[in-house]
């Protein structure tokens, strides 16, 4: 089912400055001006509601672009501790070895995309404004306004915690484009806030239609003022926000972690921000193609798929599944008590998520016996991602990049660890905590935090210590700081891994620099004990260790690697900087 926000066409600009032909007579002196009546102009256009919905639309077509939701997330992926690729993919190893510039295109693309995004709610937000109320139906000015705000919001918090900065714009007049950039709390405070209290006011809780499957909620701005808040350790407002979600009534975790990355259960119960692709809509384009292009047409699908994919079946796998997200999967032990599990050994989560050699089920049709699932394995790699590919349907990923799974910003799993996290640190809310924490485990199939606790003397083990590496897992009390290493280190990486919030994630904590130099001890350790675990479980390595993501260990640095550089089309023509 095609749904309304994957129907840019034609709407990339609400507005298009009126084509003017000029003709030169004989005479040098006659100069005449002709209005194409064909045009879409100011003077034409914000006359109806239709328009105003058509031109919404657009702003909701900019959240498909590849590198706001789709494959060029990869390239960001790739940097944190949960994700590998290899040498010969130069446009991802340049983000593992952190060598990218500021003319590196995931830098690029998300910078302008992003920007078209804003411009384009800009656009609604400023006309809707002057336009007259009685071409509107009852709340309806109202509701078109308060879900500009809302995308706006989304765009400006993508940008602060992509690039650190941001240069505000809020009105569609070209006047003044050469400005500085301002702080992540100057945008807080000038756009994002603002504009998410006015959509969280003026958004249903839920769209009763379903041809409005997709669009923003007042839960969904409410989450992501949540989400502002915890990022800027506000925790008790973030803990408010996060909270009135949860008690709306209006999600609840999907019975399967897997209902969230298929075509098959889409706008599901678990679903608070999600975008909308298609695998059959405008079929011949490539999915790589956005609308923003001259002379080509949206493709309206996700091409990260591809990236993700075996090689072997019609994919690149140019990301990876690192050792240590591999390990921690194989950490989390099943709870053979929980009615989720039936015959599995790995957990419904690991199996949702990525695909070691020794997978259950099937991935493309094929068993763990066929090799072609793991083409690169004697190269280091142990594991593939699953989250986000075609691996549940068909024999091999879908032809020109193309994937109709929709992309979750936002999902109830993650409001309910961000809120676990936010009542630890506002008042040490110990079993507040854990019990947000034990539904998502249980949803994985897995033991529960209060399961480890009641079974071995009020402690628990610390799953992100490697025991191939270590030997052993240490048992520790539930103490704030034991619990809060436990979100951030376990279940954060597994809950979300691939979804694009790892590297903000660390970031936010202060944390790069020591998880990436945990990480590369260990894979030191694995190269120098590489004899000894050659095919050992948990991870069955084969060959060799990956050792690619050490030259980026080495030479990261806060101040220059924790955000994305301006890029360098920006600091050339903005004369404000």
């Amino acid at each position: 089912m095609i749904h309304f926000i994957i129907k840019p066409k034609v709407l990339a600009m609400a507005v298009i400055t009126c084509c003017m032909l000029s003709f030169t007579s004989c005479s040098e002196e006659e100069f005449l001006t002709v209005n194409n009546p064909n045009s879409i102009t100011d003077a034409t256009f914000w006359k109806t509601s239709t328009q105003f919905n058509n031109a919404l639309n657009a702003v909701y077509g900019a959240m498909q672009f590849q590198a706001i939701s789709g494959s060029g997330l990869s390239q960001e992926i790739i940097r944190a501790d949960i994700a590998d690729t290899y040498s010969f993919f130069g446009r991802w190893n340049i983000f593992r070895q952190l060598t990218y510039t500021d003319n590196s295109e995931q830098l690029v693309n998300k910078w302008n995309q992003l920007y078209i995004g804003i411009f384009r709610a800009n656009q609604v937000i400023n006309n809707i404004e002057i336009a007259d109320s009685s071409i509107f139906k009852e709340n309806e000015k109202e509701s078109i306004l308060a879900q500009a705000k809302c995308l706006r919001a989304f765009f400006y918090f993508e940008l602060v915690h992509t690039y650190g900065q941001a240069v505000i714009h809020t009105e569609v007049s070209a006047a003044n484009l050469n400005k500085p950039t301002s702080t992540i709390e100057e945008v807080n405070d000038q756009v994002i806030i603002p504009d998410l209290n006015y959509a969280r006011l003026n958004l249903p809780k839920i769209w009763t239609d379903s041809k409005d499957l997709g669009r923003v909620t007042s839960g969904t701005a409410t989450s992501l003022r949540g989400k502002v808040y915890l990022y800027d350790q506000q925790w008790g407002l973030a803990a408010n926000d996060f909270k009135e979600v949860i008690d709306s009534n209006v999600y609840a975790l999907t019975p399967e972690a897997l209902d969230n990355f298929t075509d098959q259960n889409e706008f599901n119960s678990e679903s608070i921000l999600e975008v909308a692709y298609s695998a059959t809509a405008n079929p011949g384009a490539n999915g790589a193609n956005v609308d923003d292009t001259p002379f080509v047409s949206g493709a309206e699908s996700n091409a990260v798929a591809s990236n993700y994919a075996s090689i072997g079946f019609g994919g690149f796998n140019t990301v990876v599944a690192n050792l240590y997200l591999h390990e921690l999967f194989t950490n989390d032990e099943i709870d053979a008590t929980n009615p989720i599990n039936t015959d599995n050994v790995h957990s419904r989560r690991l199996s949702a998520s990525i695909c070691p050699k020794d997978f259950e089920g099937l991935y493309f049709g094929v068993d763990n016996t066929d090799r072609n699932v793991h083409t690169y394995r004697g190269l280091g790699l142990t594991a593939l991602v699953k989250k986000y590919t075609n691996w549940y349907q068909g024999t091999s990923e879908i032809p020109l990049n193309r994937s109709g799974i929709n992309f979750r910003h936002i999902r109830l799993a993650d409001v309910y660890l961000m809120y676990a996290e936010a009542v630890l640190n506002e008042n040490s809310n110990v079993g507040e905590a854990i019990k947000y924490i034990d539904l998502v485990r249980k949803r994985a199939g897995v033991k529960t935090i209060q399961q480890y606790l009641d079974a071995n003397a009020n402690t628990f083990p610390q799953l992100h210590i490697s025991e191939q590496v270590h030997g052993t897992q240490p048992m520790v009390a539930p103490t704030k700081e034991n619990i809060m290493t436990h979100i951030q280190m376990v279940e954060r990486p597994l809950e979300l891994c691939f979804e694009g919030q790892r590297w903000r994630d660390l970031v936010r904590w202060g944390m790069v620099k020591n998880t990436l130099t945990t990480m590369g001890d260990d894979l030191k350790w694995r190269r120098d004990n590489l004899a000894t675990i050659l095919n050992q479980p948990p991870l069955f390595i084969e060959g060799s260790v990956n050792l690619l993501s050490l030259i980026g260990i080495e030479k990261y640095n806060a101040a220059e690697h924790d955000y994305f550089y301006l890029p360098a089309a920006e600091q050339q023509s903005n004369k404000g900087l």
